[in-house]
């Protein structure tokens, strides 16, 4: 079969690395890829926004499958559009994706299917969410409405921080329209977990459990960035958690979803926090998560494509889907300046001999090729992925790793899944 993959960073590099595996598999695009998934596939110089000709494409090459990566085609609906031409995708629709999409629909959505999550209110007007702000105090959390590529969120610890983050958002508007409104909640405590399952709407596959890593700096010091890590299995989510994610969270979501005649298939991605073993809900994302993709994938030992065309038939309850034991940890290396301003066109080197490592696979975001080097051309350049026995193997194997790359001012985090490597593995999963 012909599959046309869509993005350009690192989940999709993995989706590709995963799909290449596929027996299914007979040619294999990606618009607009990177200098990694050039080597496994045909890069197409499309933009993922460009749906028209992203259609176009799949009907001129008869394309069997397209699978969405980034959430931005999927809010324009993608999935809709493909549908209606008669062309298999795999992905939910925009309504489905409204999820991520909207802050306050996904809030709303919680608060009707009586879903753990913070106590939050919206604001459309700049001055009404600063009076709220002074009357309410901090700590509090700022967000954008809108897609804001994993940026759009402020952990106030002043009055002032918060004041700013109203002000970027919603005055500068420095994520554009995505800051019309805002979603003020409260500042929760705890551990932070990504949990994502497959579903057809009816069936709920659970992936196994991730943890991801926000922050820029070690000891989640800094902004936020897109993710500057993550690792497989997070001992924070039990399998008696496990269960109550699934009872408490999605269940009555895709319930509550098909009250609203959406039906959702796909992907969908549940971020947690959990303190204690109680859960709360911080937000979701309609896709794989980016790194979290990147571990999970690397566990995963079914054929996905598989996996995704009985969600697209409804049948993903005929599909037995098993996990590989061994962890697997990810190590983004970013530009320096990011998640800020940052340089592009620094020369990569010894992504081979990365590769040479056992159990390793250097997944890129950031890249291209130019006078027959690869290049950085992103925040976020390269995912490093390894696994191993127990996640400390999985580490030091992927530290390792990144010892042999080199870039000017290449820049990661030295304690990606250093709070796992203090737990004792007990009924994980």
């Amino acid at each position: 079969m012909n599959v046309l993959v869509i993005g350009s960073g690192g989940r999709e590099h993995a989706l590709v690395w995963k799909m290449r595996q596929s027996k299914k598999v007979k040619k294999l695009y990606c618009a607009t890829g990177n200098a990694g998934i050039a080597q496994e596939a045909e890069c197409v110089n499309i933009q993922p926004d460009n749906i028209d000709a992203l259609l176009a494409f799949a009907k001129e090459k008869k394309i069997d499958l397209t699978v969405v990566g980034p959430e931005l085609p999927l809010s324009l609906g993608i999935v809709d559009k493909f549908e209606q031409a008669g062309l298999r995708v795999f992905g939910p629709t925009a309504s489905a994706a409204r999820l991520e999409y909207s802050k306050a629909f996904a809030k709303e959505m919680m608060a009707k299917c009586n879903i753990p999550t913070a106590a939050f209110k919206t604001f459309t007007s700049s001055d009404e969410a600063k009076e709220y702000i002074k009357e309410k105090g901090v700590p509090l959390v700022i967000k954008a409405d809108g897609l804001a590529a994993g940026k759009g969120v402020v952990v106030a610890e002043s009055v002032d921080e918060a004041i700013n983050a109203i002000v970027d958002m919603m005055d500068k508007r420095i994520f554009g329209d995505a800051g019309k409104k805002v979603v003020i909640e409260d500042c929760l405590k705890g551990e932070e977990a990504s949990f994502m399952v497959f579903t057809d709407g009816t069936t709920i596959v659970p992936m196994v459990s991730a943890q991801d890593h926000k922050r820029v700096f070690d000891n989640d010091k800094g902004p936020n960035t897109g993710g500057m890590g993550a690792y497989s299995p997070a001992p924070v989510v039990s399998e008696s958690l496990a269960k109550k994610v699934i009872d408490k969270v999605f269940k009555p979501l895709l319930n509550g979803l098909k009250k609203e005649g959406i039906i959702y298939k796909g992907v969908l991605y549940a971020g947690l926090m959990i303190d204690d073993n109680q859960l709360n809900v911080l937000e979701f994302n309609c896709r794989f998560g980016d790194p979290e993709a990147q571990p999970i994938l690397f566990r995963l030992k079914n054929d996905i494509i598989e996996i995704m065309e009985a969600i697209i038939d409804n049948r993903l309850s005929d599909i037995d889907v098993e996990w590989k034991k061994e962890a697997a940890v990810c190590v983004v290396i970013a530009s320096k300046g990011y998640p800020a301003n940052y340089e592009k066109g620094k020369v990569i080197n010894g992504i081979d001999k990365a590769e040479e490592i056992k159990d390793v696979k250097v997944f890129h975001s950031g890249t291209a090729k130019k006078d027959n080097n690869i290049v950085t051309a992103g925040g976020r350049v390269l995912g490093v992925t390894a696994s191993g026995i127990d996640i400390n193997e999985a580490v030091k194997t992927a530290y390792k790793a990144i010892e042999k790359i080199k870039f000017e001012g290449m820049h990661y985090r030295k304690d990606i899944a250093s709070k796992a490597l203090s737990l004792v593995y007990k009924d994980i999963v």
